[in-house]
């Protein structure tokens, strides 16, 4: 099936489902973004952010980049001129740099907390006392060009649904803490993003709002290909 062919796929599912398709494009070229474009594909993910200040410039403007991989503080200068939603804060840090670099561009940058949920311990995240910690701090209630609209989890790479279902839980069940804690007079504080290409189904199932989606579009990645 083409690219194409794959994101109507993928529309039909998500239709009248409330949830949102981000097309993850690491690693494949520009001319396969392009043709995601031509189908439809409006909301991109990144892993790199020197990969998606690449691409960017190549693209049309309104596209909404959303940056899904582990941030450093000292690149996120590279992408804040542009960058829509950064789904991976995990620390106060970087939520003050990312308001810092987006200050200097008079813009208001998104972004979400992301959780460890999944087994592995090489996944980042923040556990919900350290997320707390962050939104306890006396620093966040000066923050003007940040806004802080959902949370993030990557679950374990496993076929056990009831695994999976119960990782997808926890994490609806920290937005909801958080929610109900913090956001409660925040509209705009609604995105759980979870979900993939291999278990998205079950992610939507547990209330997702943005699934992540590459190879199920544009096929293996091909980690070799220079941007």
């Amino acid at each position: 099936m083409s690219i194409s062919d794959n994101l109507r796929f993928f529309q039909q599912q998500l239709e009248g489902s409330g949830c949102r398709l981000v097309t993850v494009t690491k690693t494949h070229p520009v001319e396969k973004l392009q043709e995601a474009y031509a189908a439809g594909a409006r909301l991109f993910g990144e892993n790199k952010v020197q990969e998606m200040a690449a691409k960017q410039p190549e693209l049309p403007t309104d596209i909404e980049w959303h940056l899904i991989g582990h941030l450093q503080t000292n690149k996120v200068k590279y992408i804040a001129p542009f960058v829509h939603t950064i789904q991976s804060i995990d620390s106060l840090k970087l939520l003050l740099e990312i308001e810092k670099q987006a200050a200097k561009h008079n813009r208001v940058i998104q972004g979400l907390l992301q959780f460890h949920i999944a087994a592995e311990e090489t996944k980042t995240g923040l556990t919900l006392p350290e997320a707390e910690e962050i939104l306890q701090s006396e620093a966040l209630r000066g923050l003007r060009h940040v806004r802080l609209t959902g949370v993030m989890g990557i679950a374990t790479n496993t076929d056990d649904e009831a695994r999976l279902r119960q990782e997808f839980g926890e994490l609806r069940s920290y937005f909801g803490q958080l929610k109900a804690r913090y956001f409660a007079e925040a509209d705009d504080f609604r995105e759980i993003s979870m979900g993939m290409s291999s278990d998205y189904q079950l992610a939507i199932a547990e209330g997702s709002t943005l699934i992540r989606v590459g190879s199920a579009i544009f096929g293996a990645r091909n980690y070799g290909a220079a941007v």
